[in-house]
């Protein structure tokens, strides 16, 4: 795997500031090889995190104060060794007491434990072995993503140990309570603990299914990036990017798995559009008024690039890289009336067959009312409707009003609208949905 750049940090002065700056910026670009580095030193996942953790805190107050050692990753790693032969040590220590009082009790035994002499290896120079660096890396995002955690624990922890993020960002990004996502993230690292997960690559037989839950994850992450649930800001650039990075280090690690490559693919290619997305005010802009020369030409070359090479190694697009297709359709389109909707509708049904979906048929929905017009899609919607589909969600009705409003439905429309109004959750999408029954009374 290539090495991600590194900042240019080593040898600066100290200070306050700049040392707490050089310590989030190693710890970003660093975490998950320290992490997993410990966590192969101690053979625990859960340790070693906490390890990290320590370590992070000693070098805020070290950094500062002393200036920025020369190497930063390896200063961090030693520190987190050092951590671990003090925890060996004491459990050793205790191992010991517990056998001289089960001797003297006549019970015989003792708790099992590293001895002292096997604690204390390791102690030497930091040597980074970039195919071992590779393995660690792969294997926190399998445990972060184990099927044993709830989908929110799996994102908070992949943001943790793999993404570097503290409690307080990811708090911030999903709006809840930080005390809320260190729960998550304490109870993860206990059921993991549970269930004896241990850190390595799972086994090839189990590796297909576990690398579904990881692409799970940073698909979950870049969508709350790409279309906040809620909040004032409709798209976290940073929380998207993220998942790219995440999706970038994985078609590293796993370069055989055209999934892997199909949903680098789609996260490019959707961000690409970003700049667009939102006006001046950060009011968003629908797809048919975006200025089309304001998209990333840059990540959509490379969404391409992942695509193409997720064809190449596989047999067949799974479910991401068929969604990659339809973001490809747009990419390379002049506008909206030249899109290629007739094959973005035939790449929605078979992404309907091979991973079917509510959201899929919404959104299969849209296209064929492009391509066809709105008396064509809206049964399809009001399949969905019948059904109960997305009850809790806004997508339904702000299509099936979009739909009613095009063939004259004034009426139905509004009451479309307005349930989707008191649905939605996020600040800049209501604005829409108000901005369109206001003009339904013009």
């Amino acid at each position: 795997m290539a090495r991600r750049d590194r900042p240019a940090l080593s040898g600066s002065a100290g200070g306050g500031h700049t040392g707490r700056e050089a310590v989030a910026a190693v710890w970003r670009i660093e975490s998950a090889r320290i992490v997993g580095a410990l966590a192969r030193y101690t053979g625990d996942f859960a340790l070693a995190e906490d390890l990290g953790q320590e370590a992070l805190a000693e070098a805020l107050v070290s950094w500062p104060r002393d200036g920025i050692p020369h190497n930063p990753a390896g200063w961090l790693l030693t520190v987190g060794r050092r951590r671990a032969i003090d925890a060996f040590r004491r459990r050793a220590a205790l191992d010991e007491r517990y056998a001289v009082l089960a001797h003297e009790l006549g019970e015989g035994g003792a708790v099992s434990g590293p001895a002292p002499a096997d604690a204390a290896r390791g102690t030497g120079d930091v040597l980074w072995d970039p195919d071992q660096i590779d393995d660690d890396i792969l294997a926190l995002m399998f445990i972060s993503c184990h099927p044993v955690l709830s989908r929110e624990a799996r994102v908070a922890l992949t943001l943790r140990v793999v993404g570097g993020l503290t409690s307080d960002e990811i708090a911030k990004v999903f709006l809840v309570p930080t005390a809320t996502v260190q729960a998550r993230i304490t109870r993860a690292k206990k059921t993991l603990g549970a269930a004896r997960v241990p850190f390595e690559v799972p086994p090839a037989g189990e590796r297909a299914e576990r690398l579904g839950s990881v692409l799970s994850v940073i698909y979950l992450i870049f969508t709350e990036g790409s279309s906040a649930s809620s909040g004032g800001d409709l798209i976290r650039v940073d929380l998207a990017s993220e998942a790219q990075r995440l999706a970038r280090v994985l078609t590293r690690l796993v370069p055989d798995e055209p999934e892997v490559h199909g949903l680098l693919a789609l996260l490019e290619l959707t961000a690409a559009r970003f700049p667009a997305r939102t006006g001046a005010d950060g009011e968003p802009v629908l797809l048919e008024q975006q200025d089309r020369h304001r998209w990333d030409r840059s990540a959509i070359r490379r969404g391409r690039a992942a695509l193409a090479r997720a064809e190449q190694v596989g047999r067949g697009l799974g479910a991401y890289g068929l969604q990659a297709v339809i973001a490809e359709c747009h990419a390379v389109a002049p506008s909206v009336d030249a899109t290629n909707w007739e094959r973005i509708v035939l790449v929605y049904e078979a992404l309907g067959r091979l991973a079917p979906s509510p959201v899929v048929d919404l959104n299969r929905a849209v296209a064929v009312s492009m391509a066809q017009g709105p008396a064509a899609a809206l049964p399809i919607v009001d399949e969905l409707v019948a059904a109960q589909a997305l009850s809790n969600s806004h997508l339904l009705p702000s299509v099936r009003g979009e739909l009613l409003t095009r063939l004259g439905r004034t009426g139905e429309a509004r009451t479309e609208l307005e349930l989707a109004v008191t649905l939605c959750g996020n600040e800049r999408e209501r604005t829409v949905l108000e901005r369109k029954l206001s003009d339904l009374d013009g």
